[in-house]
């Protein structure tokens, strides 16, 4: 498996930081060649099932993905989703944190992903690729908008 991880702190109140990292169909936003859909009637909960489609034409793959826990922060408590990643493409789990710090929130976003048919050899590669694409969508999504 290739784990790695995408650490933030941000001026944002711990519930919006959280909203904003589980509004699934924005993960897409930034990710070139890739929608997201949510195949399972709202709200967000434990048996959602998101589905990160890739392709370039006719050519690409599914990464469905189900919670499988979902605690929204609460009373000073952190936030926690673990999504188990259950493709053919891509296997393995993503997790997603947010606490209150000073001044804001921090986000912790761990994934831990195996890709079907890429030799464990390339692992540093996925990593280093995996820390760089998704640190840019986390930041894209809690990027702090002027007023």
């Amino acid at each position: 498996m290739t784990a790695f991880r995408v650490v933030r702190t941000v001026p944002l109140a711990v519930d919006e930081a959280w909203r904003r990292m589980t509004d699934w169909p924005a993960h897409a936003r930034r990710v070139p060649l890739t929608s997201m859909a949510v195949r399972t009637p709202g709200p967000t909960g434990v048996g959602t099932v998101v589905s990160a489609r890739t392709a370039l034409g006719p050519a690409g793959f599914d990464d469905p993905m189900e919670v499988v826990v979902w605690e929204p922060p609460a009373d000073g408590r952190a936030g926690r989703c673990r999504l188990e990643k259950r493709g053919r493409v891509v296997r393995g789990w993503a997790e997603i944190r947010v606490g209150a710090v000073d001044g804001g929130a921090r986000v912790a976003w761990t994934e831990d992903l195996r890709v079907a048919g890429l030799p464990r050899l390339f692992d540093g590669v996925t990593a280093d690729a995996g820390r760089l694409m998704f640190g840019r969508e986390v930041d894209h999504l809690l990027r702090v908008r002027p007023n």
